[in-house]
């Protein structure tokens, strides 16, 4: 999977992606991350990316032209014959779920396009977005973190990012279900015990009652999950 982040905050985006899995992922091929500075593109000596909204109003809207031009380099790097799904984040955008992620982990390459300041000039949005998305309703400063959000949850469904299948086909949301209660050793914490039937052995009553809690919390916490 290929990621290709336009930013005006491109050091972001890279320090917050070596960590963890995204790290071992981007270590092992599994998937590239490439940083565009959309102020790289602009077409003035000060590098400015933004300027006053027509109409009137506060705040500043990021220029078409820098935008636009980003892409430009972005989709001659990847040389792809079919242009690669752009997406947008923005609170505008529909809302992030685990199906939109399963996807978008389809692709081959995804363009993530991140907003700053009042937004971005509508006409550039219009050209190049094919997804608008939002990862909840807030308003964050840019969208840089959204756009790291989605890439990890894109990165974890990357076959061999994670190691083994096993390791999310039973998380949250694979089947508009919460996870069911994890535990670890000591079977004893704080006065309260690890419930005896996952100390049985019996690997089928396990899997039931799992099965049973993960329906619980749904119902408890996310109802709207079940329809």
């Amino acid at each position: 999977m290929d990621f290709t982040v336009l930013t005006l905050f491109p050091e972001l985006v890279r320090e917050a992606s070596g960590h963890s899995i995204f790290k071992r992922g981007l270590d092992q091929g599994l998937l590239n991350l490439h940083c565009v500075n959309i102020r790289d593109f602009a077409a003035n000596k000060h590098n400015r990316a933004d300027d006053y909204p027509y109409g009137g109003g506060c705040g500043m809207v990021m220029k078409a032209q820098p935008v636009y031009d980003a892409y430009r380099h972005a989709r001659q790097r990847l040389g792809a014959d079919r242009p690669p799904r752009v997406i947008f984040l923005t609170p505008a955008g529909r809302r992030l779920d685990q199906t939109i992620v399963q996807d978008l982990a389809r692709e081959e390459a995804l363009i993530l396009l991140c907003g700053h300041y009042e937004g971005i000039d509508e006409r550039v949005v219009e050209e190049i977005v094919t997804d608008e998305i939002s990862i909840g309703d807030y308003i964050l400063t840019g969208g840089e973190l959204a756009a790291l959000v989605l890439m990890d949850a894109v990165a974890r469904l990357v076959p061999g990012v994670l190691g083994k299948e096993a390791s999310f086909k039973d998380e949250s949301f694979s089947a508009n279900l919460l996870e069911y209660p994890q535990y670890t050793r000591p079977s004893e914490v704080l006065g309260r015990h690890v419930p005896d039937i996952l100390l049985s052995g019996d690997h089928k009553a396990i899997d039931r009652w799992r099965g049973e809690q993960a329906r619980i919390r749904t119902e408890a916490r996310r109802p709207d999950l079940l329809g």
